[in-house]
C-alpha cells in the first residue's frame, strides 16, 4: 500500500512539549483544581502528589503546551535523486509557532492527496497539535482535521499503527524501531525525558529542536523502510534551522 503512495505528498512530523507553566505551584486557583483532579487518577502510591505528578502534565494538551513541531518533506524539486528537508518551528509563544505550521500546510500540503505522518501521532501528535490550536484560536488546516472524514479519506499516517499490523495493544517505540531497522538513533544527545529540564531549567530551545528534528528524520527512515526502499543517505538530507 506505501508504494502506492507519492511520497512527495507526506510530511514527516515530530512535536515537543512541556507542561504550561513552569510548576505546580504557578498554575493558577482553577487549573491547580483541575489538576489536582486529573492527577488522582494518575496517582500509583501515596507519595504521588498532584505537585510530584506535574512534570507528567506536558503529556496532556489542556495542561501542556507545544513548544516545538519539527517537519521533513522529500523536495519534489530537487535536482538530484532524493532530498529530504528538515526544520522546525519552535519558541516559548506556542500561538505564533502554531501559525506557522498552519500557514505551511495550508500553503503546501492543504490537498486530498496531502498526508501527515508521525511516530504515534494518531495518539499523541495529531490530536495534541488540534487541541492546542482550538486553545490558541487558530483554524485546524484540512490534512489535520479529521472530522467529518470517511475512512478512505483518511490524511494521517502513523508509523507505529502501520507496525502493529491491526494488533491494536502492541507499544513500540521509535528508538526501538530505529534499532531494529538499522536506522541510527535519534537519541544520542538526549532523551524524551530530558525536553522539561532542558525547557524550563537550561532554556536551550535551540538544542530541542535538533533533538525534534533527529526524531522527525527518524520517522522518515522508518516509513522507508517500510516501503523497502533505502534509506537516506546525510547528502540527501538538508537541515535549515
Amino acid at each position: 500500500m506505501l508504494e502506492n503512495i507519492n511520497i512527495h505528498d507526506v510530511l514527516f512530523l515530530d512535536i515537543e512539549t512541556v507542561p504550561g507553566v513552569n510548576g505546580y505551584n504557578k498554575l493558577s486557583p482553577q487549573m491547580k483544581e483541575l489538576w489536582n483532579h486529573k492527577a488522582g487518577f494518575l496517582k500509583k502510591s501515596e507519595e504521588d502528589t498532584p505537585e510530584l505528578l506535574y512534570n507528567r502534565a506536558g503529556i496532556y494538551a489542556e495542561f501542556g503546551k507545544i513548544i516545538c513541531i519539527g517537519v521533513g518533506f522529500f523536495n519534489p524539486n530537487a535536482k538530484k535523486k532524493r532530498e529530504f528537508r528538515l526544520t522546525a518551528f519552535y519558541g516559548d509563544d506556542e500561538k505564533q509557532l502554531l501559525q506557522d505550521f498552519a500557514a505551511l500546510l495550508n500553503k503546501h500540503f492543504n490537498g486530498t492527496e496531502h498526508l501527515l505522518c508521525a511516530h504515534n501521532g494518531k495518539e499523541f501528535d495529531f490530536p495534541f497539535l488540534a487541541r492546542r490550536m482550538l486553545v490558541n484560536k487558530i483554524k485546524i488546516p484540512f490534512v489535520l482535521d479529521v472530522g467529518g472524514k470517511k475512512p478512505w479519506e483518511n490524511t494521517l499516517l502513523d508509523t507505529m499503527q502501520l507496525w502493529r499490523f491491526g494488533d491494536y495493544k502492541h507499544y513500540t517505540s521509535l528508538t526501538l524501531l530505529a534499532a531494529l531497522f538499522n536506522i541510527p538513533t535519534p537519541k544520542d544527545d538526549m532523551q524524551g525525558s530530558d525536553v522539561h529540564r532542558v525547557y524550563w531549567q537550561e532554556k536551550d530551545l535551540p538544542r530541542i529542536a535538533t533533538y525534534c528534528c533527529k526524531d522527525t528524520l527518524t520517522v522518515a527512515q522508518l516509513y522507508l523502510s517500510y516501503r523497502g526502499d533505502e534509506l537516506l543517505k546525510d547528502k540527501e538530507i538538508v537541515l535549515v534551522l
